[in-house]
């Protein structure tokens, strides 16, 4: 019995299932996406796909938004056409053959759920709805660092900047990062609070801030902030620009140098000492110079105490000494100090000695001795008063003195290890001694009654006087140890006569020279008679010339009386001799004497014969 009821139960429940497939499968389906999204001002493009049941067709479609818990119908679709109802959608609506639903134009007010209605006749109503996802792009976000700069030591957490992220939809999460990594909200140390505006656009605004303690190693840092959005199922990023924003701490450290380096220093140079301290707002600088029993000299007026550089100009030997550097924070009030030593090289009692000492004569000789003090290493050099170098070391030597040795000599002193420091000191050496006449004008020729100028020139030590033994004008020029006098007189006959004496004369002797005037006109009349000897001359050379060329060229004979006979002797065919007779064996033995007046042999005074085959 119990066998029966379940059997009739099972094929109870069999039979159902098969009937239920049946009415599924003969009822209308419509399938629509979960959610389409769309970016604003885009088109967006809403499926609606249905089955009916035996292939048949729809009667009509309705497209529907819901706003809020109704919905508005937006069009009626059926086979003759398209009736759009009057919403806000009006003119952005277009429904394609497959009844597909597209807004054009899309704004974020239409991030709604749309919903579509099929109707099939005998196989009833379906529907389906999809959810519309509006997305705008935020803007790329603004950063503001926080002007005026954050103290480490603020009792509060400061804040570093705000981060703007303008028009999006919805709305972006910001994220804060220094130096490329994120920063996390801490309690005790960050802080990152924001804010949501929706405009009337109906785009979001985000404002987030950042709130952080810093320390001294944050001066270099460098912050940003990030909006991250989705758009299509896919997380996307926008970075701002990295700041960097001002971090005051005090000092911990002091540096005081001379500039250029103290080794280098040297007389006249403008020296510079900086203080630098590595606080943030830089302290307040004050100097000072150690003098006798640890007193200090304030020399701070001197200073640029905003920059911590004090200029010392033109420094000397004095100026060398112990310099402090005194910082003052204001935000705590703590000093630090720093102490250097200036070293200015000098070259100073820079003397030349000259020995011996009395007064030099000619042929004297004599010895320069230069000396001078410094802390460092001193070079010496020996110039004339060109300018030239004339020697290297200390002491310089001149021996055979003339008056032409006299000169200016300096003594260059120099320090090698500090380029430009270096004096002179110049000496004159003189060398004294009676006058010595080095040019005159003589001879001179002039012309009777006609002006001339006289020239005497001498070189002497102490200066000499120069007189002439005519009367005339003269004029003197001087340099160093010559002296030139021009004296101008008319030529008369007593001058031509007896000349001009010109007498040099100082406190160590005398010295003259005559002057000798020629009248030239008696020497005009002697060089006429020296040139018409030397044609004469020139004459007598060139007839000789061309006597010569014609006895060489046999057109003249050889003797007053004789006869040249060019004879071709007995002899072998291939052999040319020329013999030469003379009647006249007197002729021959005066022409044929030697070199000593002797004469010649006999057979030496016959017949010649040449050879001139070769």
């Amino acid at each position: 019995m119990a066998r029966g009821r379940g059997a009739a139960g099972l094929a109870l429940g069999w039979g159902c299932c098969l009937l239920l497939c049946c009415a599924a499968a003969s009822k209308l389906e419509v399938s629509m996406p979960a959610a389409v999204e769309v970016e604003s001002e885009g088109t967006a493009r809403i499926e609606c796909n249905f089955h009916i049941p035996g292939n048949g067709s729809y009667t009509y479609i309705n497209w529907f938004y819901i706003d809020r818990s109704s919905r508005v119908k937006l069009c009626h679709v059926t086979g003759g056409g398209v009736l759009e109802e009057d919403t806000d959608y009006r003119g952005r609506l277009a429904v394609g053959e497959d009844g597909a639903l597209s807004i054009s134009r899309v704004t974020v007010q239409d991030a709604r759920t749309f919903v579509c209605q099929v109707g099939a006749g005998p196989h009833g109503v379906g529907e389906n709805r999809t959810e519309l996802r509006v997305y705008k792009v935020p803007e790329a976000p603004e950063i503001i660092p926080t002007s005026g700069g954050i103290s480490v030591q603020s009792s509060d957490i400061p804040q570093i900047a705000r981060c703007v992220s303008r028009n999006s939809f919805p709305p972006p999460n910001i994220t804060w990062h220094k130096n490329g990594e994120q920063l996390h909200p801490d309690e005790k140390k960050v802080k990152i609070p924001y804010t949501l505006t929706r405009e009337s656009s109906g785009l979001y605004t985000v404002s987030s801030g950042l709130f952080a303690r810093v320390t001294r190693d944050d001066r270099h840092a460098r912050y940003h902030c990030a909006a991250h959005y989705w758009l299509r199922g896919q997380r996307h990023r926008l970075d701002s620009p990295r700041v960097n924003v001002t971090v005051f701490y005090p000092a911990e450290h002091v540096k005081l140098e001379v500039m250029p380096s103290s080794a280098l220093v040297k007389e006249g140079d403008n020296v510079k000492l900086v203080c630098e301290a590595d606080g943030n707002p830089a302290p307040v600088f004050s100097f000072y110079k150690r003098e006798l029993e640890d007193n200090w000299q304030d020399l701070t007026s001197l200073a640029d105490t905003n920059s911590g550089v004090l200029t010392l100009h033109g420094v000397n030997k004095s100026s060398s000494g112990l310099y402090r550097c005194q910082t003052l924070d204001l935000d705590d009030m703590r000093q630090m100090e720093k102490d250097v030593e200036l070293v200015v090289n000098y070259i100073e009692g820079v003397r030349v000695q000259m020995e011996p000492s009395s007064p030099l004569r000619e042929g004297d000789s004599v010895k320069l001795s230069c000396d001078a003090h410094s802390p460092v290493a001193l070079d010496y050099q020996w110039r004339d008063e060109k300018g030239r170098k004339v020697a290297e070391g200390n002491q310089l030597f001149l021996s055979n003195l003339t008056f032409e040795t006299s000169s200016n000599f300096s003594c260059k002193v120099m320090a090698p290890s500090v380029p430009g420091l270096e004096q002179s000191k110049q000496v004159a050496v003189a060398v004294q001694g009676k006058p010595r006449i080095v040019a005159i004008s003589s001879p001179l020729y002039v012309r009777q009654d006609e002006e001339v100028t006289l020239t005497c020139k001498a070189i002497a030590f102490p200066r000499p006087a120069v007189h002439w033994s005519v009367n005339g004008t003269a004029h003197e020029y001087v340099e160093n140890q010559h002296v030139a006098s021009n004296l101008t007189v008319r030529v008369n006959h007593e001058l031509l006569r007896a000349g001009a004496l010109c007498r040099v004369s100082n406190a160590l002797g005398v010295s003259e020279k005559h002057i000798q005037l020629l009248d030239q006109k008696g020497s005009e009349s002697k060089g006429v008679i020296i040139v018409a000897i030397i044609v004469c001359i020139l004459v007598v050379a060139v007839l000789g010339s061309v006597i010569y060329f014609l006895h060489k060229k046999g057109k003249i004979p050889c003797g007053r009386a004789g006869k040249q006979d060019i004879t071709k002797p007995e002899a072998r065919k291939d052999k040319i001799v020329v013999e030469v007779k003379s009647d006249k064996v007197s002729e021959e033995a005066g022409l044929l004497r030697g070199a000593d007046g002797e004469k010649r042999p006999a057979a030496d005074q016959s017949e010649k014969y040449i050879d001139v085959r070769n």
